[in-house]
């Protein structure tokens, strides 16, 4: 060899390389070192009775071989018969050929510590690499000899070479000096070892994001490098895209999927991989860690962000689990399950999971108790915004037994301790529980028993308050909660509204805002609009407040095309035609009424109104005002005409 490596051979099977390793000696080879059967130098020598020697595993085929195919035993080399199979060890042979392959592996080894550096001819490091590759593979105790020989940091920095092809038999070998050897591993958790290596899954190159992950996954075999991977910052992510991939080498995949699962030893892994998408390990956590891992996971839960579909399965996993705990647990543990359970409970469909599970009563129980045991007003906030969540999900709330006695969520008892905690709390938790009622009120099936309810405990005017709260999330729930009330309560709440001051005023306010088209203009102005058309105090509280006109500029400017694209214009129109309509319910007793309609031309607003195609609410109550109006109206002066449409157009003038 003589300083430099013999690189005339080709790559091929591990038995092919290893002979070729064989070969590539510093002391001349003997040809009594070589078994005639192999061509490789022998292991285990064996004498036969005429003095031949052969590796014993090659001398035992031949046997077995001759036996099968009824041939004579003979020698291999010689073809002369033998009498006996015995094999007689070639002690003193198989220690020479030791000593000789411990001096020429020594002389190796220094040639491949003088070939490891960025400066050598590729050829040379690729040689140098494939006998690490070599040694370590010949014997396990081999990997020591590596170590100590201080050859692997000077591997890793091959990882820097500009040969690809060096880079990834570079990869490749730090994985099989890797395998089995926890010393080894510990040396590669130094410094940017790691680092460097996850870098190497983002390279276009599939061949080197193989070795890349390949090695990864070796590494990840122990726990101290479990956590070293994880803190390279993008490598839980790098390595879940890979697992997932549809497009990656399947070899690739698996070892990706394998790493993953190892990584898995430490929770702070666990939660990244949650993060990126990978959930299943933290729910798993959750089900079956110890109890304080189960309170890392369930807190965690509550940060991340889900899709829909990842809420739906989270509660199928674990919603009973968490439901257990919340039932169960200590504040601490109770918190962090209350806070997951807010999280996964925000879609429908995983709301009715949960439902099922059966969340509901320990919910009203946690935000109805009082005493030592009871919730925190923080918590209960929590609790609420639950509750209003699983309340808007659309379910049949009227047979879920939610307390001891069998009572549901519209029990009488149940409406009372909620409107009873509304009176009683804070803003952000009186918003989430006139969210629950909304959600109550919304349903024909439920709606009537609230209504029973909100009228035995006298709360109405309390309710009604809260048109003038500061807050918008607040006074949007409240006016949206009347809304759904005024249908079969529109009496009393005509009555609270022009009986008291600011009210009103504030939902005239709401309404009038001109930065689009709102939810909570549309619930405004459609709970103004389902209040009794005939009540006088009402309608003339409204004239001296200026709504009608204020009505009137926002139905021309809706006409003008002004609003367009809110998908809450129609809703906010018909509602805006139907308290306009008002004003013509009182014209006998009313002359300020009169001089408005006057003013304003409102027959030939209503006859426009009239024609407005595909609006059937604002054409039937725009029929209605025009009747009002002939019927009361003195100074009607012109009939009704046919429009060519097919409409009654009612060309009327008010002078």
């Amino acid at each position: 060899m003589a300083g430099s490596w013999d690189g005339s051979y080709d790559l091929g099977s591990q038995s092919d390389e290893s002979y070729q390793f064989e070969r590539l000696h510093i002391e001349p080879i003997y040809d009594a070192f070589i078994c005639p059967l192999t061509k490789q130098v022998m292991r285990d020598p064996v004498t036969l009775e005429n003095g031949q020697t052969y590796e014993r595993e090659a001398i035992e085929k031949w046997f077995k071989e001759c036996k099968e195919s009824g041939r004579k035993l003979v020698c291999p080399l010689t073809h002369k018969e033998l009498r006996s199979m015995e094999l007689n060890p070639s002690i003193a042979l198989r220690h020479t050929i030791e000593e000789w392959n411990a001096r020429n592996e020594a002389a190796q080894l220094d040639m491949a510590r003088r070939s490891l550096t960025l400066s050598s001819a590729e050829n040379d490091i690729m040689q140098a690499l494939r006998f690490v590759q070599h040694l370590c593979q010949k014997s396990r105790s081999n990997k020591h000899v590596v170590r100590n020989a201080e050859l692997i940091p000077m591997i890793v920095d091959m990882l820097k070479s500009g040969s690809r092809r060096v880079r990834c038999k570079a990869l490749e070998t730090l994985r099989i000096v890797a395998e089995e050897d926890s010393d080894n591993k510990e040396i590669m958790a130094e410094g940017d070892t790691v680092r460097t290596i996850v870098k190497f899954l983002s390279h276009e190159q599939s061949k080197e994001r193989e070795e890349a992950v390949a090695l990864l996954y070796e590494l990840s075999k122990s726990e101290t490098l479990c956590e070293k991977i994880g803190s390279v910052n993008g490598a839980i992510l790098i390595l879940v895209g890979m697992a997932s991939s549809k497009s990656e080498n399947i070899l690739t995949v698996e070892k990706a999927d394998k790493t993953l699962e190892n990584l898995e030893k430490c929770e702070n892994n666990v939660r990244q991989m949650a993060e990126n998408g990978r959930l299943q390990p933290l729910l798993t956590l959750l089900l079956e860690g110890p109890p304080e891992t189960k309170l890392s996971m369930a807190s965690y839960l509550g940060e991340l962000v889900l899709n829909n579909d990842v809420k739906v399965f989270v509660a199928r996993t674990v919603g009973s689990s968490l439901i257990q705990i919340m039932r169960s647990g200590n504040m601490q543990s109770r918190e962090a399950t209350l806070k997951a359970l807010n999280q996964i409970s925000s879609c429908d469909a995983s709301a009715k999971v949960l439902i099922e599970a059966g969340i509901l009563p320990p919910l009203v129980k946690d935000l109805f108790i009082v005493g030592p045991h009871q919730l925190p007003m923080r918590l209960k906030e929590v609790s609420a915004t639950i509750l209003a969540t699983i309340v808007n999900s659309g379910y049949d709330f009227d047979s879920i037994p939610v307390g001891p006695e069998r009572q549901t969520l519209v029990s009488e008892d149940t409406v009372h301790n909620l409107l009873h905690l509304i009176s009683n709390t804070g803003p952000a938790i009186e918003c989430k529980l006139l969210q629950v009622l909304v959600g109550l009120t919304s349903s024909p099936t439920t709606v009537l028993s609230v209504v029973a309810a909100i009228k035995s405990s006298g709360a109405t005017i309390s309710l009604v308050q809260f048109i003038e709260a500061s807050q918008k999330d607040l006074r949007m729930a409240s006016i949206k909660l009347l809304q759904n009330l005024s249908p079969h309560m529109g009496q009393e709440l005509a009555g609270c509204l022009h009986g008291t001051s600011g009210q009103l005023g504030s939902l005239i306010k709401v309404i009038s805002e001109t930065i689009g088209i709102t939810e909570e203009q549309a619930a405004a102005v459609g709970l103004l609009a389902d209040l009794p058309e005939r009540d006088m105090g009402l309608t003339r509280q409204m004239l001296d407040e200026g709504a009608f006109q204020m009505v009137i500029s926002r139905v021309v400017r809706i006409r003008q095309g002004e609003t367009r694209g809110s998908r809450f214009v129609t809703p906010f129109l018909e509602g805006l035609v139907r308290v306009l309509a008002r004003i013509t319910f009182v014209l006998t007793d009313e002359p300020d009424a009169i001089a408005l309609c006057r003013e304003h031309n409102l027959a030939a607003l209503f006859t426009e109104l009239l024609q407005a195609n595909g609006l059937d609410n604002v054409q039937k109550v725009s029929a209605m005002a025009l009747e009002n109006l002939s019927q009361e109206s003195k100074n009607l002066t012109k009939l009704p005409e046919l429009s060519s449409s097919g409409f009654l157009c009612l060309n009327l003038s008010l002078f």
